[in-house]
Formats: C-alpha cells, sequence, structure tokens
C-alpha cells in the first residue's frame, strides 16, 4: 500500500500500489473517448504495454506494427504529419535501442509530433534479464535536439503526464515500469512539463529524484529526520528540459545534492544535474543509479538492493556525504 501525503486541501489519503502502465491504458482510453485524433501504435506488446485497452476500444485508431519498432516509430511519424496526435508504444529497451535512428531522423530532426511512451524501463523489469533492462534509454533521448523527456513517479503523475502531452506540440519520451509502485503525489496534483515538485526543501542535504526512486528518498528522507538531518525531496519528472531554477535553489539552500535513479548514472537525471551545477554553481554531488554495468536477472526488490537503489542506500550516501 501507497500512502499519499496532504493534498493542498489537507486531506491524506491511502491509495494501492498501482503500475505506471496501467495509468497509461486507461488514460489512453479515455482520451480516445474523447478526441479523434489520437492514435495509438505498438510493436506486438499491446497486452504488456497496456495499449489493448485502446486498441479493443478503437480498433480503427490502433495499429500493431509487429516486432519491427522502426517501422513503428517511421509510422507514427507519418501519422503525426497527417495531423494525428500518435502515441507509440513497447518496452523502453526496443523503442530507444532498436529504433534511434528512426528516432533521431523522423522524430526529432523533422520535429514532427510523436508521442513515444515506452513500459519496461529499469533495472525493475526484473526477472528478464539484462537484455531488456533499459538502463541508458533517458541517456540516449536526452542527447536528441528538440526531444522532452518525462519520467513520471507514480500512477497520479502518469495520468496527468498523458493527458498534457496530448496537447502538446513536439517530440516527447515518457519513460514508465513494469511494477506496481506506491502512489506518492498529491490528488490534486498537476503536471506541468519541465517544472519539479518539491516536496520539501533540505537545510542538509537535497535529494533530487525521478520515476520510482521519489518514493525512495522519501523514506529516506524520513530516515534522517530522525537523526536530526534535514534531507529535502525533489521529484525532477521532466529530465529535459531541466528545472534548473529549482535545482538552483536547492543547491544554494543545503551543502550536498544527491541524484536518485533507476538508470545509469551516465548520461541521465545525476549527469543532467552535474552538467548544470558545474557551469552554474559548483559544488558537491554525488549520483545514485546503476554503476556503469548491465543488469542481471532477479526480482525487482532484490535488484534494488543489489544494485543500491534503496533508501538505506540513500540515506547512507547522505550521512557520508555531509561527514565530509
Amino acid at each position: 500500500m501507497g500512502e499519499r501525503p496532504q493534498s493542498s486541501e489537507g486531506k491524506t489519503t491511502v491509495l494501492p500500489s498501482k503500475a505506471t502502465r496501467d495509468a497509461y491504458g486507461e488514460t489512453l482510453l479515455e482520451l480516445g473517448k474523447k478526441r479523434n485524433d489520437i492514435v495509438v501504435l505498438d510493436a506486438d506488446l499491446s497486452g504488456s504495454t497496456k495499449t489493448v485497452k485502446f486498441a479493443k476500444a478503437f480498433p480503427e485508431r490502433f495499429f500493431n506494427l509487429g516486432v519491427s519498432e522502426q517501422d513503428m516509430v517511421g509510422t507514427a511519424a507519418g501519422l503525426a504529419i497527417t495531423g494525428k496526435v500518435p502515441f507509440a508504444s513497447t518496452f523502453a529497451i526496443f523503442e530507444t535501442g532498436r529504433a534511434w535512428d528512426q528516432i533521431r531522423l523522423v522524430v526529432c530532426y523533422s520535429n514532427t509530433n510523436v508521442k513515444l511512451v515506452a513500459t519496461h524501463g529499469g533495472i525493475t523489469v526484473g526477472e528478464d534479464g539484462a537484455s531488456h533492462q533499459a538502463l541508458e534509454d533517458i541517456a540516449l533521448m536526452r542527447a536528441l535536439p528538440h526531444m522532452t523527456v518525462i519520467v513520471p513517479a507514480d500512477a497520479i503523475e502518469t495520468v496527468s503526464v498523458i493527458n498534457v502531452i496530448a496537447n502538446f506540440t513536439g517530440p516527447v519520451y515518457v519513460r514508465l515500469g513494469r511494477a506496481k509502485v506506491p502512489q506518492i503525489m498529491p490528488p490534486d496534483y498537476k503536471f506541468n512539463p519541465g517544472q519539479a515538485y518539491t516536496f520539501h526543501t533540505g537545510k542538509d542535504v537535497n535529494i533530487i529524484a525521478a520515476g520510482i526512486m521519489v518514493d525512495a528518498a522519501l523514506k529516506a528522507s524520513a530516515m534522517l529526520k530522525n537523526e536530526g538531518i534535514d534531507a529535502g525531496v525533489i521529484n525532477m519528472s521532466t529530465i529535459k528540459p531541466l528545472d534548473e531554477k529549482t535545482i538552483l535553489n536547492a543547491a544554494k539552500n543545503s551543502r550536498l545534492i544527491i541524484t536518485a535513479e533507476e538508470h545509469s548514472i551516465i548520461g541521465g537525471l545525476g549527469g543532467a544535474v552535474c552538467e548544470f551545477l558545474s557551469e552554474n554553481y559548483p559544488m558537491s554531488v554525488k549520483r545514485i543509479g546503476i554503476k556503469d554495468t548491465f543488469g542481471c536477472s532477479g526480482a525487482p526488490d532484490e535488484l534494488l538492493k543489489l544494485y543500491s537503489l534503496t533508501p538505506e542506500a540513500i540515506a547512507e550516501t547522505a550521512r557520508e556525504g555531509l561527514r565530509k
């Protein structure tokens, strides 16, 4: 069970954990009822990506391109040129890896209005192993001009993100997960592209996290609070463009910045934050993520512990960083 923080009206609600891919499928279905310009493409994984909900309701607006991710991206770009708003989905490793050349040329270089929504991102794909664990997808998408990169923290944020990008013009990459995650964002939360959500600004350390690591950061902050350490938590769901104003404010008000992501520490959220701070406010930054290695097969919780993507690891990193 996940516990939501208080809304702006002071109400606290407990909701069951929910996979972001489930929230994606449900939101697509609702969008399809309201807008005839929404079309959905998949690469033979609609049961897993949850686009199957849209496919059953609107078969005339759903296109299964088979195990042919490059064709899926090219077709999505063509549909965008005709005025449609295409959502193209498959697993993150296939969407960003196999179709990278097509994304670069017919989506980003052509600046077409394509929404790439990938599921099964990160190490928590679990038992499928290294071949299916996308740990470099954010780096691949960040490097492309015109591309906006978003990693929602939970189902609440996913619903808001999908509704917002349906009205957003330009290429977008959204990374979702496979497993159920606690719902932690406020019930009245509204996603704004490029704007981070600050749970609390810490005076000692600030943890800038994305995706499932936001929940881990909140738990680490609670641990540190019991030790007299004021640790802030920022949900940086838009990794490109970065919310530089929020990062700068956190840096100026604390002694240490920690980044936390379910991705390689190279080229992802940690890299983006370090690039910005090194040029604008040099200070101590510790990056938590996958340390330049491939993943392996295992249960999601076991893998998070193996690769030190836990609240305990974040808290210990904060203690070590503040002792120096």
